[in-house]
């Protein structure tokens, strides 16, 4: 079993409750991977890491670097002295999240309204993106190739849900939606204007007319982070899976980065793109971004292929991503022996059907870092009733040949517009994160 969760008034790591303050701030201005990207990049330049560029030639200095790729970004710190096969200690995470995505012809209408076609990303809790106030986000690319991120941060969109006297079934035998049909948003009201939404944006983002010739867009919910409950005990917002995971990832190596002068491995942050929709592009786990980053910092120290497989032997990744609260309303859910909590600390997360990477070399590792920090850890299993979901853990440990361990924060309403966790959980997992790239 797990160690039982305890007062917070113990936990001796770096981080407390102003981490949850920021961390619903990088939530709020993360609407889309390519801004959760950005963010990250902003706080990692100002714990003195520098961006490289995948095209120049590196070298193998001391300090803190980062790679950004699309809706990816890799960063790492050298420490003074570090040999070519010095090991790595990763957390793992993911920028994307459910939601609804424009397609490429986005201008669509029935019945005098005016609509966006959009696309469903992931596997996205439909009913939540009914009747709320929504925004629009991403990347255009203009015609020159330069990129361009844009946040329409205010009510622009919604998806109306058919009143109750149309469907008066709908209390009784359930919401039934199709996904092509009831999920595109209105925005306006008239004729359907070929190129309408484009030009708008190009207005939104100060950028000449015609000037946009691709567009990456997303949908938000633009009601912020909140905290909850008669203590102010719960967080509420968008994409906490997986950016929680994201902000804390950030802000353990930045920490670990500021005293890391005499560190035994190499930490890195890895975080991807596409985890949602199954990992499969240059940007997700299932990419070779992260093993060449890997391999070209071996390189660049001097090392050859010797040195990168004695670094990839010792190297451990905490793949961490948000898991299963257990469910007041649906306790029967959840394995009877596995409650995970909200408050209680980060979650080990085991299958043995290999949806999960952990094994039991991988919970000792864990757990010293948990200890180390001073934070109270769970476990999560799945009822062996219910299908079990996968993370980029499975796919780093196979990819790679390096031992992963699948951790995270207990949330309710997972893949919902707007989910729910416990409000000392994210420096919970934070000050693990600091105990774990320490080593």
């Amino acid at each position: 079993m797990s160690s039982s969760p305890q007062s917070t008034s113990s936990v001796a790591g770096i981080f407390g409750p102003g981490h949850t303050d920021e961390m619903m701030s990088f939530l709020a201005a993360s609407p889309s991977p390519y801004h959760a990207v950005a963010n990250t990049a902003e706080k990692l330049e100002k714990a003195g890491f520098r961006e490289v560029q995948e095209a120049d030639a590196w070298d193998g200095e001391a300090g803190g670097r980062y790679v950004i790729r699309g809706g990816a970004l890799i960063a790492w710190f050298v420490p003074e002295g570090a040999a070519p096969h010095t090991p790595f200690r990763i957390v793992g995470a993911h920028t994307d999240s459910p939601n609804l995505r424009v397609k490429p012809l986005p201008d669509a209408g029935s019945a005098g309204w005016r609509q966006i076609a959009v696309e469903l990303y992931g596997g996205t809790l439909l009913n939540t993106w009914l009747d709320r106030d929504l925004g629009l986000a991403g990347r255009l690319t203009l015609r020159d190739g330069s990129e361009r991120l844009v946040n329409v941060d205010r009510a622009l969109l919604r998806v109306p849900q058919l009143a109750v006297h149309l469907d008066r079934s709908v209390n009784t035998e359930g919401l039934k939606l199709d996904k092509q049909r009831h999920m595109q948003p209105v925005w306006g009201l008239g004729e359907v204007l070929e190129g309408d939404l484009i030009r708008f944006l190009e207005e939104e983002a100060g950028l000449p007319d015609g000037s946009v010739t691709g567009w990456d867009l997303m949908v938000h919910p633009v009601e912020p982070p909140a905290y909850l409950g008669r203590d102010r005990e719960l967080v509420a917002g968008p994409r906490m899976d997986n950016l929680l995971s994201v902000h804390a990832g950030a802000a353990a190596l930045a920490a670990v980065s500021a005293r890391g002068a005499d560190l035994p491995y190499i930490p890195v942050l890895a975080a991807f793109d596409h985890e949602e929709n199954g990992s499969q592009s240059d940007t997700g786990a299932e990419g070779p971004l992260l093993g060449s980053v890997l391999e070209r910092s071996v390189y660049a120290r001097g090392g050859a292929y010797e040195d990168r497989a004695r670094a990839f032997a010792e190297t451990i990744c905490l793949s961490s991503d948000t898991g299963h609260a257990v469910h007041p309303n649906y306790p029967e859910r959840h394995d009877p022996t596995h409650h995970p909590r909200a408050n209680g600390g980060p979650i080990l997360k085991v299958n043995v059907n290999q949806r999960y990477a952990t094994d039991g070399s991988g919970r000792a590792v864990f757990a010293a870092a948990c200890e180390r920090a001073g934070v109270p850890w769970q476990t999560f299993v799945s009822n062996n009733a219910m299908p079990c979901g996968t993370t980029i853990g499975p796919i780093t440990a196979a990819r790679h040949g390096i031992r992963t361990v699948d951790i995270g924060v207990a949330i309710l309403s997972m893949h919902s517009a707007r989910e729910l966790c416990g409000a000392q959980d994210p420096y919970l997992l934070a000050n693990a994160l600091v105990a774990f790239l320490e080593g």
